[in-house]
């Protein structure tokens, strides 16, 4: 039996040893090497896909090039974290040479979202933001809601808008040019939803003035949450929308294309659209993003490269962590890829997402698929000049498709899902 001396000598000796060995192991890295490219290629075949059936989508993207319907496109199809597919077509522009490569920069207009809901994420995991806590605990101007009523007045809301609220568009927020001729779309033009000389606290407060379309937490309409929401992750984190992205998110995974604005530097990299984008609403939809206005959109205002969203993609499959850098717990990527929705939310809203659809915080889900060709579990969302991520965790498939072409978004969704489920031979 060791003297109590003697144990007590041996209990310091060993901790000394443990805090040796752990002061000795190397430290997970804080940054992802931005050099280091993050497409790594795999056989296709060895992947699970039929490489001629991936020709057939080439040939189809190929054929919008030569058709002239769009200057050029990236698509990206991956497995196990493996690049089974990536290819550039066309030019960044028309009338350009430049060809489109992984280093091309798109404007992702509402693949923003999914980037700063994961940031309002991480401030959750600190504690500093309750998804559960009314909006106007950040931004006391939330406490004095009105809702549209289908004679043109307005009355109370008689239900608070939360925080998980604005990440899953149950908030009663909407975009008026979704249906720009309602008259409650034509009050928020009036009211100035248009407008872009506001930083994103000013912005909120000015939605707050505006009308909801619902109760929050009732239906489903696309909308200015993460606008919103953008201004909630300020207060919430003490900094610029910005700079939290870049700190949480963006910096960590050596995404160093993807921003707010680019510097002037890149111009010669940016993908440019066929149009402006027409007129209305969305007139200058393909703004000069070298040029910065007060504005961070957190809904829309990012642009990004097919590699460097790439980067994001693989944290999201991989469960929070790339390469060593985490940035969310799985558990708490579990908690966005939790259905907001009702059928009840669905039915009572514009839900566009689809049958078979679901919505989370920040990503839409696949819950059904038996109507929706990627598997059950998939989480996505796509900008509005046709854009789009997914992550398939039942049949372990990612993809990253850019492009510039509004009036196209829907049916290159439509035609990815099935280039891309038709190539997986081997689910």
């Amino acid at each position: 039996m060791l003297h109590p001396y003697r144990r007590a000598l041996a209990a310091l000796t060993s901790l000394a040893a443990a805090l040796a060995l752990a002061t000795s192991a190397p430290a997970a890295p804080r940054q992802v090497d931005p050099k280091v490219s993050a497409i790594v290629r795999a056989d296709p075949a060895a992947l699970g896909f039929d490489p001629a059936k991936l020709k057939v989508a080439a040939d189809g993207l190929q054929a919008y090039v030569d058709q002239g319907k769009i200057a050029g496109a990236y698509l990206l199809i991956g497995r196990h974290g493996k690049v089974a597919f990536q290819q550039g077509f066309g030019v960044q522009a028309l009338g350009h040479a430049q060809p489109v490569t992984d280093k091309t920069i798109f404007r992702v207009f509402s693949m923003t979202k999914p980037i700063v809901s994961v940031t309002a994420m991480t401030l959750v995991e600190q504690g500093k933001l309750d998804l559960d806590a009314p909006v106007s605990k950040y931004l006391p101007e939330y406490a004095n809601l009105v809702v549209w009523q289908p004679d043109g007045t307005t009355k109370p809301a008689t239900r608070p808008m939360l925080v998980r609220n604005l990440m899953s568009h149950t908030s009663g927020l909407i975009y008026g040019f979704i249906q720009p001729t309602t008259p409650i779309s034509q009050a928020w033009a009036k009211g100035g939803e248009n407008r872009n000389d506001l930083t994103a606290r000013e912005y909120a407060r000015l939605v707050a003035k505006l009308p909801l379309r619902s109760e929050p937490g009732t239906a489903w309409y696309y909308s200015h949450s993460t606008d919103v929401l953008g201004a909630v992750v300020e207060v919430a984190g003490g900094k610029p929308l910005d700079v939290l992205v870049r700190e949480r998110v963006t910096g960590p995974l050596g995404m160093t294309d993807t921003g707010f604005w680019q510097p002037e530097a890149r111009r010669a990299r940016f993908a440019e659209a066929i149009n402006s984008g027409g007129g209305g609403a969305l007139a200058g939809l393909y703004y000069d993003y070298a040029k910065p206005t007060p504005y961070l959109s957190g809904g829309g205002g990012m642009s990004s490269t097919t590699e460097d969203y790439l980067r994001f993609v693989l944290m999201l499959e991989g469960n929070g962590q790339y390469k060593g850098v985490r940035i969310l717990k799985p558990e708490t990527l579990v908690r966005m890829r939790e259905d907001q929705t009702t059928p009840e939310i669905r039915q009572a809203g514009f839900f566009f997402p689809g049958r078979g659809m679901g919505f989370g915080l920040g990503f839409s889900l696949v819950k059904d698929d038996t109507v929706q060709r990627p598997g059950n579990g998939t989480f996505s969302w796509w900008g509005i000049a046709g854009t789009e991520f997914w992550v398939d965790p039942k049949n372990d498939v990612f993809m990253v498709f850019m492009v510039q072409s509004r009036e196209l978004a829907m049916e290159f969704q439509r035609k990815n899902r099935a280039w891309i489920y038709d190539a997986l031979v081997k689910p």
